[in-house]
């Protein structure tokens, strides 16, 4: 049998190649293929298509969250792999060879999967409102063999404005740890960096070109671990990030039309979604539409369209052809123009503003926000001091708010974002395999799970 490595290097393209050796030095040793993906090109839905062989239509992960009708609440970032639908990879492994070994480094859906090792970034939340850097793993007792020797997975650097590299180097050394103590069969492992430089400033910037030549430096001791121990190395992308200049409020819209209803306390204004007619959660340059009332959704649809930044709208048959004919999805799904992508904002007035939007919250807020990974830019040295004190206030053990994120100045700062169909191949995913004996023209998402099964055993 084939020890398997499989790395989920985010956002990784061709053009992006250019800059990392040592990656290059994998497809030197085997192969490099055009890698299609899923609508939506997010994390959630692809990974979920890599590791089921299924479209979002199948898996049922429409998006990285969705509204869930049987609750009446938007949730994004869940974490159960329950929620994913289809035989999942390793089930599959282990029909083909009985006691395979699984170790999942931080890919999605990892918490309840029945593999070996799981670890998953998972944070502490105190009884008094507090958020500590934590991650969750299975068995228990990884938790602390992993802490003792890498420390405390930073939290605070896998996602918002001092998101960077600390978080992927302590993921991949995790993943060698356990390689190292444990020898699974399979390791999935999930890199997050490149997410982070191609949104704030654009996939085409010089902190983009950075992004990927460090990264490669921090993979390196990874690959070397993997191949000291005969491993088949496989590197594959979700999506690709494009330049985008353009944030479209849906929401906003909607609510003008007298179709989005809100609710009010303290002040604060919040999404209403059990009686609203219509409402969009945006994730990316996708989004779904849940439109209540059936009546309703051709004009729904039409305003929409109209909508400047709308590139396509698929109502149930579109949505069918697109591999997105799932109860979940909406019944109205847009996608954005090349240069757009989607806000979650509902609200008119900055001022209206909930206080989780100005806050790293990406479990309340009911749609996903890039603005997060800046401090406010419209005054970023204020937005710094707030969290310097935030950050003291913690520290004295008192109450805080991290408000550090900007509204309509974070959606205007944001340069990259990802959810299309891409239009180029040198800004589309890329697969790259050690084995030359594996070499394929090209593989379609769908087609993953079965190559990494004829890989593995």
């Amino acid at each position: 049998m084939t020890r398997l490595v499989v790395l989920d290097v985010v956002g990784l393209t061709p053009r992006l190649l250019a800059h990392m050796p040592r990656l290059r030095a994998v497809a030197d040793r085997g192969f490099q293929a055009p890698l299609g993906t899923v609508l939506p090109a997010v994390t959630c839905s692809a990974q979920s298509t890599f590791l089921t062989g299924e479209t979002p239509a199948g898996h049922g992960i429409v998006g990285n969250g969705w509204y869930f009708r049987e609750l009446g609440e938007v949730f994004l970032w869940r974490q159960h792999n329950a929620l994913v639908g289809g035989e999942k990879l390793w089930q599959a492994l282990r029909r083909r060879r009985p006691g395979s070994t699984v170790a999942n480094v931080c890919w999605w859906y990892a918490m309840g999967a029945d593999v070996d090792w799981t670890v998953t970034p998972r944070p502490i939340y105190f009884a008094d409102g507090r958020k500590e850097p934590d991650c969750y793993t299975d068995p228990p007792a990884l938790h602390d063999a992993l802490h003792d020797s890498l420390g405390t997975f930073p939290l605070f650097t896998y996602w918002g404005p001092g998101a960077g590299m600390a978080s992927s180097e302590w993921i991949c050394r995790a993943a060698r740890k356990i390689m190292a103590d444990h020898d699974p069969d399979l390791t999935l492992v999930y890199v997050p960096h490149l997410d982070y430089d191609l949104q704030r400033y654009g996939p085409d910037s010089p902190q983009a070109s950075t992004a990927a030549a460090e990264l490669d430096a921090v993979l390196d001791p990874l690959l070397t671990a993997s191949f000291a121990r005969d491993a088949t190395v496989v590197v594959l992308s979700e999506y690709g990030i494009t330049e985008v200049s353009r944030p479209v409020h849906i929401n906003r819209a909607l609510r003008a039309e007298g179709l989005l209803n809100v609710y009010t306390q303290a002040g604060m204004e919040y999404l209403d979604p059990w009686t609203s007619r219509a409402f969009a959660v945006a994730d990316h340059q996708i989004a779904h539409v849940y439109v209540r009332e059936p009546r309703d959704v051709a004009a729904v649809a039409k305003i929409c369209a109209a909508l400047p930044g709308v590139d396509q709208v698929l109502d149930a048959q579109g949505q069918a052809e697109s591999g997105l004919g799932h109860p979940r999805s909406g019944e109205l799904v847009l996608i954005a123009d090349p240069d757009a992508w989607f806000t979650y904002y509902y609200w008119l007035r900055d001022a209206d503003a909930p206080d989780f939007a100005r806050l790293v919250e990406i479990h309340r807020k009911p749609g996903y926000d890039p603005a997060e990974l800046f401090f406010d830019p419209a005054a970023p040295s204020a937005a710094k001091r707030r969290a310097a004190v935030a950050l003291a206030r913690k520290k004295l053990g008192m109450r805080y708010l991290m408000n550090v994120v900007g509204l309509d100045a974070g959606a205007h700062a944001v340069r990259g974002s990802h959810g299309r169909l891409p239009s180029s191949p040198q800004d589309a995913p890329v697969l790259l395999c050690s084995s030359a004996a594996a070499a394929r023209p090209a593989l379609a998402a769908t087609e993953v799970k079965d190559f990494l099964l004829d890989l593995a055993t």
